[in-house]
């Protein structure tokens, strides 16, 4: 057996110096668990990963030196939408030149110092993503709006008279009596309470939109979730500082958080460790049909509410966003729904997903910047 130069001493301290620094950059590349490409300032293909080779049905040898175009066609607005800082699209079709149309996470970065070079990663739209696409997706939907809003308002009026009722039986009865008849206005209550929730989701009037800094409106729904519903755990907050303003109603986006924020406070009930996160960034590019058949949206601004909870059960996840449909034993499945709808209100959408590792519950905000 042959040894290098140098003789068995020194290939075994090469060898313990490879082991000691670990993998280079050629096998973390390769390595990569996301189709990455890299492009050179002529727009030629550098640069394949393993992954990249597999989603394209191409190898990185036939790919290599090739205009980018010229493997995979990017998003239909792609053109339109770079705006110098990069790209990004959700949910979106690519179609690749030796293979069938893809949906795919479509992000496009510029690497700093290395003027013109980019980056651009593929990543397939996972299955546990749900992006709500409105309350108004279907016939049915709509029917099931009216009828809400119907049943909601012809309940209220015989439940005031029975409550009414219950009141004056028990001004004048007995100890036994007086605990049915505040039996009797407690639950009337509660239904007149959940009667309001289905009230609230059916209201069709437009919010007052304006440009606003949503910081101190984050601040506010932090504050009010530690004093309540979310008392003794931690909500982290992890901002970028330099957020332009947001075209939201201020009242309507501080129900959004605090019904988000208080969904993750019940996620996390009986957690040893409960967490809360909330994040804020600018997507650079980022645009999003905000329903079927709808053009793409700039939708820059994005809210995250994080949570290390569980996640919705497998059976409803597709369905979070529909009304009446609840993962909590005492849940009326109205929460979610106002969410998805208060934000498409506003012009953006929301979106759930299990991401990263260990496994979080991720609540995404898209919404427009308002105009400078």
């Amino acid at each position: 057996m042959a040894f290098p130069r140098g003789g068995l001493t020194a290939a075994l301290r090469r060898a313990k110096t490879e082991a000691i620094t670990g993998p280079g950059f050629v096998e973390l590349f390769g390595a990569l668990p996301v189709a990455v490409l890299v492009i050179d300032p002529d727009g030629r293909i550098a640069r394949a990963n393993a992954a990249c080779e597999i989603l394209l049905n191409h190898s990185e040898k036939t790919m290599v030196g090739q205009p980018y175009d010229a493997v995979l066609s990017p998003p239909a607005d792609y053109a339109e939408r770079r705006d110098g800082h990069g790209f990004a699209a959700f949910d979106t079709e690519i179609e690749a030149v030796r293979g069938p149309r893809i949906r795919v996470d479509f992000v496009e970065t510029l690497v700093a110092d290395h003027p013109g070079w980019r980056i651009v990663t593929l990543h397939h739209a996972p299955q546990s993503r749900r992006i709500a696409q409105g309350a108004d997706r279907t016939a049915g939907a709509r029917a099931a709006v009216g009828a809400a809003a119907m049943l909601a308002h012809e309940i209220k009026n015989p439940l005031s008279g029975i409550r009414g009722a219950a009141q004056l039986l028990g001004s004048g009865s007995g100890e036994s009596e007086a605990e049915l008849t505040e039996l009797i206005t407690t639950e009337v209550d509660r239904i007149v309470a959940l009667i309001d929730r289905m009230q609230d989701f059916t209201d069709t009037r437009p919010l007052k939109l304006a440009p606003t800094n949503v910081y101190p409106l984050l601040d506010h729904a932090r504050r009010v979730a530690l004093a309540g519903f979310a008392r003794g755990m931690v909500i982290e907050e992890r901002f970028d500082p330099s957020l332009p303003p947001v075209l939201v109603d201020p009242d309507a986006f501080l129900q959004v958080l605090l019904n988000l924020l208080k969904n993750a406070a019940e996620a996390l009930s009986g957690l040893a460790q409960p967490r809360i996160t909330l994040s804020t960034a600018y997507r650079h590019g980022m645009s999003i049909s905000t329903s079927p058949g709808r053009p793409r949206q700039p939708l820059p601004i994005e809210i995250l509410v994080v949570d290390n909870g569980p996640g919705a059960p497998q059976d409803i996840a597709e369905h979070l966003f529909e009304p009446f449909v609840s993962g909590k034993p005492e849940g009326q499945g109205l929460g979610l729904p106002l969410v998805e709808k208060l934000v498409r209100d506003m012009g953006g959408i929301v979106q759930y997903a299990r991401e990263r590792e260990p496994e979080v519950t991720v609540f995404r905000i898209l919404l427009p910047r308002a105009s400078a």
